[in-house]
């Protein structure tokens, strides 16, 4: 079907966007794969201590989410309000899960005497 007389300059800058948005999913999958590739390497490896290498797969796993919302999900950070309240929120939920998750573990653990790890 061909286009209409005069939806030249729009076809073209659709092809445009297309271009933009196939290239910003290539760049997040090639910053996922490397996220995700170097902390196995690390712990594979044993190329630190325990407790910085935990804290640095942290920061690779916060750096994982970062690149997903903005190369995946399309949020751009600044832009709207609700976007960044939407965030927010997931981020306390997410935050109120892990604080009840490690208190009903701790809870079990001193309930059934197992030695507490330090």
């Amino acid at each position: 079907m061909m286009a209409p007389a005069g939806d030249g300059a729009s076809g073209a800058s659709r092809g445009l966007e297309e271009r933009a948005e196939l290239r910003s999913y290539g760049w997040g999958l090639g910053l996922a794969l490397v996220l995700t590739v170097t902390p196995f390497a690390l712990v594979h490896w044993a190329a630190m201590p325990g407790l910085p290498l935990r804290g640095l797969i942290g920061v690779f796993a916060l750096a994982q989410v970062i690149v997903h919302l903005r190369f995946f999900l399309q949020v751009s950070f600044g832009k709207k309000r609700e976007i960044t309240l939407l965030l927010l929120f997931s981020a306390l939920l997410l935050l109120i899960m892990l604080a009840g998750t490690i208190w009903i573990m701790a809870s079990l653990a001193t309930r059934m005497a197992l030695p507490v790890q330090p």
